[in-house]
């Protein structure tokens, strides 16, 4: 039987692994000569006079012409030696089945001895996976006594194996060697589709799992599961870009962003066009066969992804598959899916995220994570009951009552996305979990326009993703109705207490499910178990079942992701001074204030409302995300903060200033205007994928409603000071200039600066003016430790 000539190398690693025991080594050699010998695949004197021949051509391309007198007879004697060696291994790799040598490995190791005198120890760092998957699985299996002698020795496989097939971020390694098995890792090798690491996405939710299996009561614990999945390692990666020839994309990262940009739309079209080794479109097939057509989602999982400090949340793509159709046409959709996603490693938003945290030199490659969508069908459609996003600390109170280290949701109907991503025209429910049932408003009409109006799902017909009205999804007979929705009646909102005759006066608040289920008190368990064997904050991504709805109700929470939380770096409070001055007050806040301050502000890049919703088309749009994005470049040496109608960073730039980080990320704060005035909502960011990039770059979301009593927005200030903006960068088209702003704080008055103040412990805010600026200098964020003085 010949075997692929890869096969070589997993014989060389295990023989170098034992290199620290010559004599060991030398006997697997010799048994592995006589059993080439006894199968007849070559004769022992041709072997031996092919490495006396093979050892003389060594010294002829090493110059040695006069063996005798250039090289000694010991010398002779190791080149002899090594050439012997090396024809072994390539023999017996190219000509018998790895299995064999393995066999034999075992044979000669369980010659040496007892466990307890002689027990031989392969180098973890240098052996195969299989190697040491069997080594482990031996200790493991030991009595407790033996098993004792040699967990240090356990631990040292568990970290390479972690390192080796999940993550190689040293934080991670060190948490999750405490907590994962040898099986946990076995099934993970099971599910896995070619070399390299699972990356971060994976890893996380992984981990999760592992710490709430261990630490929940049973009650918290038999809750909560992992959806199916798969895993592409991240080695497939370089394997497609070599394939397909896409090498001369790698450098990428360290070109100018304009050229990026530029660059982007050819690079996405070219990796779309690749094809994926014969072995992994077979691995794949399997994934599909056993997913049947339930739908998939395509996850990115690469190796930076949800570690300490960088979450690039949302920098790269996921896809949803409705997996309907043909194999074929699924199979096509599949490998289609995960090349998209391969294209967002390079992606200028992702790579300009890699420079701001210093990892454009990380090897970036990436894994990809295949699951199996959790819901249900209801109709046509496909989706979960509820999903969201949970966080172990809530950053953002809005009532005294609330307690922040007790955790905060945003809670979807149908598909997750809606949780996540910046909607202007849509809202989650915001869940403070230490008062589950306490909203934002206690306004009916406020809390039936901030609800949520669309969901996403995915329509089997038509096999694609879509967003549709909410009442096209539900219907009277839906049997979670009652914990999703609530009724509207004479100005008051009640709980569904019979059947409906319609459902044009649903609301959907989650009442239900979060007083009448236990989800909310194991959400709040399982976050903090999470945070305290993390060490850190964490944030999750999950979905929701609600069992027996008619009868005694439960919850079924599927964990899909799980990742230290994004936060500020705060030290203790900061006050604004109780002798402000009214004439002094740029603008106030009082509603969801974070806490933190920014000092000595220059510059304020404004987007006035009039201008922004007078652009005429989605281009002149873009036209102004670039400019805001070369003003951000232009001002990176100047404290400045950015002021604009509704969500910085939404998805709908019909009702809010599209940007994405890598065009904001030098402001060190963004001041979202609302209220009828500007046309947009107060519905906040808080938990989206932008709104964590703003907390781990210490950017400050802050919301103005300038509707609220008690609120400041000076807007002769705004609106009559002069536009420096033409001194920084050029545009042409007037429309866009008419929305972008660029005021200097002392052409408002001469010789001062501004100071913006954020205090959450008395939901807080005041942008003011001082007196005589200081001199310029770096950005300062001040998180301070005492009141902040006018002087």
């Amino acid at each position: 039987m010949t075997l692929p000539k890869v096969s070589i190398d997993n014989v060389l690693r295990i023989l170098l692994s034992l290199s620290q025991y010559p004599i060991l080594s030398s006997r697997i050699r010799h048994q592995m000569r006589k059993t080439l010998y006894s199968r007849g695949i070559v004769r022992k004197e041709v072997f031996e006079e092919e490495v006396k021949r093979k050892a003389v051509e060594s010294q002829t391309i090493e110059g040695i012409t006069d063996p005798l007198t250039e090289e000694s007879n010991e010398v002779w004697l190791m080149r002899v030696t090594r050439v012997k060696d090396s024809l072994t291994d390539f023999y017996f790799a190219y000509n018998l089945p790895y299995s064999e040598f393995e066999d034999l490995v075992r044979k000669v190791l369980a010659e040496r001895g007892n466990i307890d005198s002689d027990f031989v120890w392969v180098n973890p760092e240098l052996a195969p996976q299989d190697l040491l998957f069997e080594q482990a699985e031996m200790i493991e299996n030991m009595p407790d006594a033996d098993k004792e002698k040699y967990e240090a020795r356990l631990q040292a496989i568990i970290a390479v194996l972690i390192r080796t097939m999940i993550s190689d971020q040293l934080k991670y390694i060190k948490i999750a060697r405490q907590w994962f098995t040898v099986e946990d890792l076995r099934e993970i090798s099971r599910r896995k589709i070619g070399g390299g690491k699972i990356g971060g996405k994976a890893a996380g939710m992984l981990l999760a799992m592992r710490i709430l299996k261990e630490t929940a009561p049973p009650s918290i614990r038999d809750r909560f599961r992992l959806p199916v999945s798969y895993y592409l390692g991240s080695d497939v990666y370089y394997n497609f870009m070599s394939l397909n020839d896409l090498g001369g994309w790698n450098g990428q990262k360290y070109k100018t962003e304009e050229q990026m940009r530029e660059d982007y739309p050819l690079l996405f079209e070219e990796f779309c066009k690749g094809q994926f080794p014969p072995e992994v479109r077979e691995s794949l097939d399997r994934v599909l066969l056993e997913a049947d057509t339930r739908p998939l989602i395509v996850r990115s999982s690469s190796l930076l992804e949800d570690n300490f400090g960088t979450s690039f949340a949302g920098k790269y793509e996921s896809i949803f598959l409705p997996n309907q159709g043909s194999h074929e046409e699924r199979l096509t959709a599949l490998t289609n899916a995960i090349a998209r996603i391969y294209t967002s490693v390079m992606n200028p938003d992702a790579l300009i995220y890699r420079h701001t945290k210093d990892l454009a030199d990380y090897d970036e490659r990436i894994g990809i994570l295949i699951q199996i969508v959790e819901g249900e069908r209801v109709g046509r459609y496909y989706f979960p009951q509820a999903a969201g996003v949970a966080f172990s600390r809530n950053l953002f109170r809005w009532s005294p009552q609330i307690k922040q280290d007790e955790g905060f949701l945003r809670l979807v109907f149908g598909l997750g996305t809606r949780a996540v991503d910046m909607l202007a025209d849509d809202y989650p429910r915001l869940v403070a979990l230490s008062h589950p049932r306490l909203h934002s408003s206690s306004d009916v009409r406020t809390i039936k326009r901030y609800s949520q109006q669309n969901i996403d799902a995915i329509d089997l017909e038509s096999n694609s993703f879509v967003t549709i009205p909410v009442r096209e999804a539900l219907h009277v007979d839906y049997d979670p109705l009652r914990y999703i929705a609530q009724v509207e009646q004479d100005g008051y909102l009640a709980p569904i207490r019979s059947r409906l005759d319609s459902t044009d006066k649903l609301v959907l608040t989650f009442d239900g499910l979060l007083s009448r289920t236990p989800f909310s008190k194991s959400m709040r368990a399982a976050l903090t178990l999470l945070e305290t064997h993390y060490g850190s904050p964490v944030d999750t991504e999950f979905t929701v079942e609600i069992l027996h709805p008619d009868e005694q109700p439960d919850v079924q929470i599927t964990l899909l992701q799980c990742r230290p939380q994004s936060h500020m770096h705060e030290t203790s409070d900061v006050q604004i001074p109780n002798d402000l001055e009214t004439e002094d007050i740029i603008f106030s806040s009082q509603t969801m204030v974070p806490q933190g301050a920014v000092q000595n502000i220059r510059y304020i890049l404004f987007v006035p409302s009039e201008g922004y919703f007078s652009l005429q088309s989605q281009a002149e749009r873009i036209q102004l995300e670039r400019a805001i994005g070369q003003l951000n470049s232009a001002l990176k040496d100047h404290t400045f903060i950015a002021v604009g109608p509704g969500r910085w960073g939404t998805s709908t730039p019909d009702l809010g200033v599209h940007v994405s980080y890598g065009d904001i990320y030098n402001s060190r704060a963004l001041v979202e205007l609302a209220g009828e005035e500007v046309g947009a909502s107060p519905e906040p960011s808080f938990g989206t994928h932008f709104f964590q990039d703003l907390m781990e770059a210490n950017i400050y979301p802050l919301g103005v409603f300038l509707d609220e009593d008690g609120t400041i927005f000076k807007r002769d200030f705004f609106y009559n000071t002069p536009n420096r903006l033409s001194e920084f960068i050029s545009i042409e088209n007037p429309r866009v200039m008419a929305a972008l702003k660029l005021i200097a704080i002392t052409d408002y008055r001469p010789n001062a600066h501004m100071d913006l103040i954020m205090d959450a412990g008395k939901s807080r805010a005041a942008a003011f003016l001082i007196g005589e600026a200081p001199p310029e200098k770096d950005d300062e964020v001040v998180t301070g430790s005492a009141p902040i003085s006018m002087e």
